[in-house]
């Protein structure tokens, strides 16, 4: 009997853990296997907009431990992304996605490094990468469906996120 109960706590335990994991924790090391996908429906950005969907989630655009990307709905036609010159400083190749962890090591939102590629976080999304850590945080790149010339730089402690230029090797 009590081998039956010691079992039956373990696997109430492992369940309660895989329910935090599946319902939209945000940040503590996951990393989305994917990017957002292209926005079919756009939402025009309202002038004060709020990213704090649930309670205990940051006010930022970010991503819930189920995938699902928070504040990347306003679509192609937002004129707060849009550049003349998309890839102007080039493509970057350095790898994309979940495989493709990257360590800062330092700057500020204006140009930041890490591995010898350079970028600068979007003027209107400075404001979102505040507690960030220039110098250790892990981030990682994953391409933008939507702003040409833009990527998304995901922050792996914080499951934040901004819109990033690349400016080059």
């Amino acid at each position: 009997m009590r081998k039956h109960a010691a079992l039956f706590g373990v696997c109430l335990l492992f369940s309660f853990a895989a329910f935090a994991q599946d319902h939209g924790e945000v940040g503590g090391g996951h990393i989305p296997s994917h990017g957002p996908a292209p926005v079919r429906n756009p939402h025009p950005a309202p002038e004060n907009r709020h990213f704090n969907d649930k309670g205990g989630h940051p006010d930022a655009p970010h991503v819930h431990s189920n995938g699902k990307w928070i504040g990347h709905d306003t679509g192609r036609d937002d004129r707060r992304y849009h550049l003349d010159h998309p890839w102007e400083h080039g493509r970057f190749t350095g790898g994309f996605g979940r495989g493709h962890v990257w360590h800062l090591a330092g700057g500020a939102p204006g140009r930041f490094w890490f591995g010898g590629f350079y970028f600068s976080v979007a003027p209107v999304d400075i404001g979102f990468c505040n507690d960030w850590f220039w110098d250790r945080d892990d981030i990682v790149i994953y391409e933008d469906p939507d702003h040409d010339g833009w990527y998304l730089a995901y922050n792996v402690r914080l499951g934040t996120y901004v819109h990033v230029l690349y400016e080059g090797r």
